[in-house]
């Protein structure tokens, strides 16, 4: 049985990747249940996911508010944005198997079958305050990239970034150098 990301290490990052990728997918297009749904399957959730299309203008709400924290200008910024989120969205944390279907994990949400939009604002908020404690920098962005938008996860140290792919970072030097050709 494959290991849920469950918040510390390695899987606060896998966490906060699924929040950007679901960023994404509900804010800068108009989001369908098949798209949603793809993004939450290839970041572990199981079938049957029971998503509805009256769950994805809450979701598209909640990623709105995560979408704040990755375009917060600073890690000051960051921090007051989540401590915002956490402090209207989350609960107490409680551990949780969901009925032995996988390994104990930590949730912040009110129970197992809580809304999506209150898992996706509370799981995320979390996962990208830990990075934000572990790294002391904002953990994450918005890609500078024009006509791109998408939100990325800052993976370490290093100088910032500002592109979400190093595709859209090759496209914006390849026109930067054609306008000064």
């Amino acid at each position: 049985m494959p290991v849920p990301p469950f918040l510390s290490g390695r899987s606060a990052r896998s966490a906060a990747q699924r929040a950007a990728d679901l960023v994404a997918v509900l804010v800068l297009a108009e989001p369908t249940v098949p798209a949603v749904s793809e993004v939450l399957l290839r970041h572990g959730e199981r079938e049957p996911l029971g998503l509805t299309e009256r769950d994805l203008v809450p979701l598209r709400a909640a990623a709105v508010d995560l979408r704040r924290v990755f375009a917060a200008e600073d890690v000051d910024e960051a921090a007051a944005l989540l401590n915002e989120l956490l402090a209207r969205h989350a609960h107490p944390p409680r551990l949780t198997t969901h009925g032995g279907a996988h390994d104990w994990h930590l949730h912040v949400d009110s129970r197992d079958d809580a809304s999506w939009d209150e898992w996706l604002r509370t799981s995320s908020a979390l996962a990208l305050a830990v990075l934000l404690a572990e790294r002391q920098q904002a953990p994450g962005g918005i890609c500078a990239a024009r006509g791109c938008g998408r939100p990325f996860v800052t993976a370490g140290s290093g100088s910032p970034r500002r592109y979400c792919s190093s595709r859209c970072a090759t496209r914006e030097r390849v026109a930067a150098h054609r306008r000064r050709a």
